[in-house]
């Protein structure tokens, strides 16, 4: 069987910086980012389910999440005040990604191919699906300037700003509902989050 270069570039997500115009107190690489935005994908699919009548696949949505920006392994992570310049721009780079996308696939065993090409061209979500994927990763990106801001680091101020009108823009109960549960902790340092997590 012909051997697959498949998972040696995965592994290089975790080179690929994140931010990369912006001064970062924390560097955040893709990898990173990539388990995030599974982890609040799958918090958002619960929260709909549990709440709001949903009926989504949480497990699903997550593993999808995990492989959104796989294909920035070829690509390298574009600056978005490049990525979204102008809607020729814009576009140009979504073909790039999609061919990027199918070099990965054909990476994989001819076997598993149709199974990784559902995960990474997420072929195998519905509207519904995407946009949670969608949201998680603007969430995970509003955390990040959260953070950065807690951290004295300014630089992040407009980003914060922007992303938190997006996520209004939503109008979405799951995402109103997580971040009301879950963000206002990543205001307080480690010791306040302790005391008031097992104070009796």
């Amino acid at each position: 069987m012909q051997q697959s270069h498949l998972f040696a570039h995965l592994a290089r997500m975790k080179l690929i910086n994140r931010w990369p115009l912006m001064r970062n107190v924390y560097q955040e690489n893709v990898q990173e980012h990539s388990l995030q935005v599974a982890m609040v994908a799958h918090a958002l699919a619960l929260i709909k389910n549990h709440y709001f009548q949903g009926t989504l696949d949480a497990n699903k949505i997550a593993t999808v999440a995990m492989f959104h920006d796989v294909s920035e392994v070829l690509t390298g992570d574009l600056p978005n005040p490049v990525k979204y310049f102008n809607e020729a721009i814009k576009e140009e780079y979504k073909k790039i990604e999609k061919i990027a996308e199918q070099k990965l696939i054909e990476m994989a065993p001819e076997a598993l191919r149709e199974d990784y090409a559902e995960l990474i061209h997420q072929d195998a979500c519905n509207q519904e699906e995407r946009f949670i994927i969608k949201a998680a990763d603007v969430i995970c990106a509003y955390l990040k300037t959260l953070e950065e801001l807690s951290a004295g680091n300014k630089e992040f101020g407009l980003a914060k700003k922007r992303l938190d009108d997006q996520l209004k823009e939503y109008h979405s109960d799951e995402v109103a509902l997580f971040l009301e549960l879950f963000v206002p902790s990543f205001d307080l340092s480690l010791d306040e989050i302790t005391l008031r997590e097992y104070s009796i």
